[in-house]
């Protein structure tokens, strides 16, 4: 633990966050708000469970790595360019070996759990990143049809995941990729 920062018991409603989801985008750029949307489903999925924190931002920055450090799993949600439209991909995240040098405005899940561990001391057991493959980045609050035709299969990815996170699953072994 880092003896310049003070020691914060982070809870919610009295129970220690156990899984924290984490989403990134915009809602305004079409398929970018697949994140926060499946945020707002997730809140809704989980809201009788207090161990799981839903937060949902623009972009991912370092004020998160708090966050990361106080929880005992990471979800983290976002859309992806490089991935076939619509395409659903989970994969275990870890900290980067060598840490590069960090963006002030937006950072990736690897970065933040760097972070996290650079300032707090503290890494979550297991951190998984879900993305959906973007179609459509352009202004709009519309979902690409591939995306939208995902969604399903996005929320059950996501209710898998946390509930493997909660029950302690290995970060090497996500539910799956769709």
């Amino acid at each position: 633990m880092n003896p310049f920062l003070p020691n914060c018991d982070r809870t919610m409603q009295g129970a220690q966050i156990r899984c924290l989801i984490l989403a990134c985008g915009n809602s305004l750029r079409g398929d970018d708000g697949a994140g926060p949307w499946l945020a707002t489903w997730a809140e809704n999925c989980f809201r009788a469970e207090p161990a799981v924190r839903v937060l949902a931002r623009q972009q991912w920055t370092p004020e998160l790595a708090e966050e990361i450090a106080h929880a005992e799993s990471v979800l983290f949600v976002d859309c992806a360019v490089n991935v076939h439209p619509g395409k659903l991909q989970l994969v275990a995240v870890t900290p980067p070996a060598n840490a590069p040098a960090l963006s002030a405005h937006h950072l990736g899940p690897a970065e933040l759990l760097d972070l996290s561990r650079s300032l707090y001391d503290s890494l979550p057991r297991s951190a998984l990143l879900l993305t959906i493959g973007a179609g459509s980045l352009e202004l709009s609050e519309q979902f690409s049809d591939a995306v939208q035709a995902a969604l399903p299969a996005a929320c059950r990815l996501v209710e898998e995941a946390v509930g493997r996170l909660l029950a302690g699953a290995a970060p090497a072994d996500p539910p799956h990729c769709a």
